[in-house]
């Protein structure tokens, strides 16, 4: 059921809603337990199992590839944060299906990087593949030695060697670079201690495969490998890039993040917002199918004000993001940021717990991957570090409220 929005969508975009909301119904949903016979089939995890490469190349014939590109980007359908995120919101309703339209995390972050400060050079080599599905990348910004939720410990060094900058550091949770098509790394790291806070990082275009580049190990997620993208821990040991590789300049690396994680974080919450739409869609046919002690589940007070509950929360957490989207397209990511960060609290949390209800009431089965609703809790649990802990963006937002004092 597609969600009653508080504005009107333009004509391009409410013609690209309709037209993925129905392949997502006619065809990624019912491709979700081949999904995952593939996955579990292949001589690795790391490899796109063959019913989303099918869905990528169908996703791309009918023009439904892209969407995410800012408005500006002559390369997308030129769609404003307002305009994509009931976009993302369908997508969101698998885990795994925003891939299949070249809208994933972190390909998206990583490609609006690109398309924002990348040189021309840097975006005919490394942004055209991605655009074009060819490749994939990661970003690798947290450490697992530091409290990267204050981004500012960061303690990777970018050092400066005549044409060349040497890398040296430890990262982890780089999500997708386990992948055997991951040919990018976007890191993160300090080009001048000595300078002001929050102008000593940079970021740099790092080639997997330069020498010096070692992954350590793929991270377990709640028990889950999250294949096939995989987050990993990656040493860089006196890695060599051509000077030419920085993005924007040294110190700017601060000034990148707010332009990349202020849509991302739209993205991720209007994706939660989907996972949440269909647990509770989930929720309501099985209290309507099952009983128990001699009444439907439906006929229970505690089962209707559960499910009263989720409604209420997922059309009070959708307002609050599409409010966020239009700040941002109205006054820019960074006045909107106060928008943002309450967003990043309240989405993540209500999706888990609307997702959580919906396990309960299916008792037994939702505790199994026989329904998705294991999967997307964790998912939306992840969330909650992911990007920021709730605590950062709490802390963030209290302060914006004392300013005003």
């Amino acid at each position: 059921m597609m969600p009653t929005l508080p504005f009107e969508l333009s004509p391009r975009a409410a013609d690209l809603q309709a037209r993925l909301a129905q392949f997502m119904r006619d065809r990624v949903e019912p491709a979700n337990v081949s999904f995952h016979q593939d996955l579990r089939a292949q001589s690795t995890p790391w490899r796109t199992p063959a019913t989303l490469a099918e869905l990528r190349m169908q996703a791309r014939a009918t023009g439904l590839w892209n969407l995410f590109l800012p408005a500006d980007d002559p390369r997308g359908p030129g769609l404003s944060n307002l305009e994509y995120a009931p976009l993302c919101e369908v997508m969101g309703r698998l885990v795994w299906a925003p891939e299949v339209f070249n809208c994933n995390a972190p390909d998206t972050g990583n490609m609006e990087v690109l398309a924002r400060y990348g040189t021309p050079a840097q975006q005919s080599e490394w942004l055209e593949p991605l655009l074009e599905g060819r490749i994939h990348s990661a970003f690798c910004m947290t450490e697992p030695e530091v409290a990267s939720s204050d981004a500012t410990n960061i303690a990777t060094r970018i050092e400066r060697s005549g044409e060349e900058y040497l890398i040296n550091g430890r990262k982890w949770y780089s999500t997708g670079i386990m992948r055997e098509d991951c040919a990018l790394l976007i890191v993160m790291g300090k080009t001048d201690p000595s300078a002001a806070r929050h102008a000593q990082q940079s970021m740099i275009i790092v080639p997997r495969d330069t020498p010096g580049v070692r992954i350590v190990r793929p991270i377990e997620v709640f028990h889950d490998l999250d294949a096939p993208g995989g987050h990993g821990e990656v040493v860089f040991e006196n890695v060599r890039v051509p000077a030419a590789n920085i993005l924007l300049g040294e110190g700017r690396g601060f000034e990148i993040a707010q332009g990349r994680l202020g849509p991302g974080r739209v993205h991720h919450c209007m994706r939660l917002i989907g996972l949440a739409e269909a647990a509770l869609e989930a929720t309501c046919r099985r209290a309507v199918e099952r009983e128990a002690f001699g009444r439907k589940l439906a006929q229970f007070d505690s089962v209707r004000k559960d499910v009263a509950r989720s409604r209420v929360e997922i059309d009070q957490a959708r307002l609050l993001t599409l409010a966020a989207a239009a700040s941002m397209d109205r006054v820019g990511n960074k006045a909107a940021r106060q928008q943002i960060a309450a967003i990043k609290v309240v989405v993540p949390a209500m999706a888990q717990r609307v997702i959580d209800r919906a396990i309960q009431l299916h008792g037994g089965l939702g505790l199994t991957n026989d329904v998705e609703l294991a999967r997307s809790w964790v998912y939306a649990r992840s969330v909650r570090i992911a990007d920021g802990p709730d605590e950062v963006h709490l802390d963030a937002l209290a302060k914006m409220e004392f300013a005003g004092y």
